[in-house]
């Protein structure tokens, strides 16, 4: 049997459901100004449901997506608060890894919009440096497309941090086999060899896709993984500009039990890490944990 590693589930959605407050673009950033502590609750229901890495709030938490609202000062502070309430919430549980989440620049599945190489590497390192005191590793995800991977990769790397990175990509939702960008998911590999990331998945696509985003993955000879969506799929109401997640609709046949399944075939395909994106939440990843550890699997 294997040690596989158990990420937590979505935080955004968990955050948008838990507070009552309308989705603004700024996704769960604006609840952490409004609720402080309601994302430690979260990782702490993660924590409690089986998961041993936290992922921080930290995914839309960059100055371009900050600066047209007028909060580009609040930038610094609110990674700091990420990092805080995630911390909280490990060390009240005893152990466990914080993976500090670098989310895409400009918006989500739109490599369209991707900056230059240059001020793209530059953003990300400087997130890196700032979440670096409490992290154990850097999460880079959601990564639509090539020039997203290779930027954001360079951009940890320059940092100079010396902690692990994993990349994770969002694929296709009708065939996994590619990233949003419409690029093959397999040239990655000239990408992810020179780069050097410790872990390479897939996230925030749906579950029905990861198969062969995986497959795809595995020959790169890294750990590798996945943790999918809970979206019917990405709308095109969502593709504009400063979009809200209610734009997407979850779907009502992702039971935990059904979406344990799909992951369970994740890792009997191979995969060493699993976990959950929006719309899965802490009752997922405990029927998730339940099964891994009946299987013979150990949590690590």
């Amino acid at each position: 049997m294997a040690r596989i590693v158990l990420l937590d589930g979505g935080m955004g959605q968990e955050l948008i459901a838990r507070s009552g407050d309308r989705p603004t673009p700024l996704w769960a950033t604006q609840v952490m100004l409004d609720h402080p502590g309601l994302v430690a609750q979260i990782h702490a229901d993660y924590f409690a449901a089986g998961a041993t890495v936290a992922t921080t709030n930290s995914y839309a938490v960059h100055r371009d997506r900050l600066a047209p609202f007028g909060l580009e000062p609040l930038f610094e502070p609110l990674l700091a608060a990420a990092l805080g309430e995630a911390r909280a919430a490990r060390d009240a549980h005893g152990s466990g890894r914080i993976a500090a989440s670098l989310g895409p620049l400009v918006a989500s599945y739109r490599p369209d919009l991707f900056p230059p190489r240059g001020e793209a590497a530059a953003a990300y390192a400087e997130v890196a440096r700032l979440l670096v005191p409490s992290a154990d590793l850097f999460l880079i995800e959601t990564v639509a497309s090539l020039a997203h991977a290779e930027a954001a990769l360079a951009g940890v790397a320059d940092a100079r941090t010396g902690l692990p990175v994993w990349l994770s990509v969002t694929v296709d939702d009708a065939d996994g086999r590619r990233l949003r960008s419409g690029e093959p998911v397999a040239d990655l590999a000239s990408i992810v060899a020179a780069q050097a990331p410790q872990a390479v998945l897939a996230n925030c696509s749906v579950p029905e896709a990861m198969a062969a985003a995986l497959d795809a993955l595995g020959p790169f000879g890294l750990p590798f993984g996945a943790y999918a969506n809970g979206f019917t799929h990405i709308a095109p109401a969502f593709l504009t500009v400063a979009p809200t997640v209610d734009a997407l609709s979850a779907r009502n046949d992702l039971t935990p039990d059904r979406y344990t399944g799909f992951a369970m075939d994740w890792v009997a395909r191979g995969a060493s890490i699993v976990g959950g994106c929006c719309e899965v939440g802490p009752a997922h990843i405990a029927a998730l944990a339940a099964a891994l550890r009946t299987a013979g699997h150990e949590i690590a």
